[in-house]
């Protein structure tokens, strides 16, 4: 055993039907749900981005308007275990805000997230969309990540996938029974949130693990043209790898009323 490996003490993460335990005063303890893919010692991008999410929305609410994008910035590790979130306004405005919140770990930012909210109005006289729909759930088959993906929280989700998937390309519908924090209610597209930055697993151009590549994503970029609503969303997205080590994750966002929104997701892609 190498020194550096006798200085790495047991994981142990908290359990329970829920992705966080509200600590009080913005702190908040991971749960096994949320353990990351890439690394056992850290959280998934996924229900961090729920969290800054469910923070964002609470941060001094304005009547008649919503968050239109949301832009993290993924820092560096997301360790697991406890973690503290601090919320501000970059940009005020009557029609038009930025807001900011960043999770720190271990006394340090490991995502960024930004958030624009816009002034709603009537505009259902020119409403329309041009992004395809996909497959309902029930033209879909049961899809198990985990033979793909270990941790956690690939183990929490229950995911369904099109009949076109393919590698590179795919269509996968997610629902997660987990409560996004223990004992606190979620909106519901907040809920949806917590799952998006999945899209860059249902579709792998190539196998994860060793003796293969590695593709993890510095970032998670998602624009809200309708608010979206339920428990379950649709992923459809494509997977583009350029030939000089970066590549991206392209998604176009489902509800069951249909499409809401966009994801990308610009990757790094290394041998491992």
């Amino acid at each position: 055993m190498t020194e550096t490996q006798q200085r790495i003490e047991p994981l142990e993460l908290a359990q329970g039907d829920f992705y966080y335990q509200d600590l009080g005063g913005g702190r908040f303890r991971s749960t096994i749900h949320a353990q990351g893919a890439w690394n056992e010692r850290e959280q998934h991008m996924a229900p961090a981005s729920g969290l800054l999410a469910h923070a964002l929305e609470r941060h001094e609410p304005r009547e008649g308007m919503r968050i239109a994008r949301i832009s993290y910035e993924i820092l560096g590790l997301i360790h697991a275990g406890e973690c503290e979130i601090a919320t501000t306004t970059l940009r005020p405005g009557r029609t038009i805000e930025l807001i900011q919140s960043e999770l720190s770990a271990k006394g340090r930012v490991a995502i960024r997230a930004t958030a624009w909210r816009l002034i709603q109005s009537d505009t259902s006289a020119v409403a329309a969309f041009e992004d395809p729909l996909i497959p309902p759930i029930e033209d879909c088959e049961r899809w198990d990540g985990t033979t793909e993906w270990p941790g956690g929280y690939i183990r929490s989700l229950k995911m369904y996938q099109a009949p076109h998937h393919r590698s590179g390309s795919g269509t996968v519908w997610i629902h997660t029974p987990y409560a996004l924090i223990d004992g606190v209610e979620s909106a519901d597209w907040v809920r949806l949130m917590g799952l998006v930055d999945t899209a860059n697993g249902i579709a792998t151009r190539v196998p994860p693990g060793p003796n293969s590549w590695a593709f993890p994503n510095v970032d998670l970029q998602i624009h809200l043209y309708r608010e979206p609503a339920g428990e379950w969303l649709g992923i459809d997205n494509a997977v583009t790898f350029g030939a000089d080590g970066i590549g991206l994750t392209s998604s176009v966002l489902h509800d069951s009323e249909g499409p809401f929104g966009r994801a990308e997701q610009i990757l790094t892609i290394r041998r491992t």
